[in-house]
């Protein structure tokens, strides 16, 4: 049985992954469906932070950005920023 990821939404962290024109939803579908991830170590020192890249469901590869934050003993994904990627970035990330 797959556990529910919970999310951290607001409305400046939806912006920000809007920006880029990724919906809230397709995050949510990447995160929630085993992406490759690897901590992003340059860009807190105040969190941990983690960046995603995976395929939404039209077969699009996106990079997702996120931290993990604690609401009580519930962990719930924060996204920071999200962006499709660009086709180089595709072709090193696949090898």
């Amino acid at each position: 049985m797959r556990k529910e990821v919970l999310f951290d939404w607001d409305e400046g962290n939806k912006a920000k992954c809007r920006k880029h024109g990724v919906s809230v939803a397709e995050i949510e579908a990447l995160l929630g469906n085993e992406p490759r991830v690897a901590p992003d170590i340059g860009h807190s020192l105040e969190e941990d932070r983690l960046i995603a890249i995976g395929r939404n469901s039209a077969g699009r590869a996106m990079f997702v950005a996120f931290t993990i934050r604690n609401r009580g003993a519930v962990p719930l994904i924060r996204p920071i920023s999200a962006r499709y990627m660009h086709r180089k970035e595709v072709k090193q990330y696949e090898t």
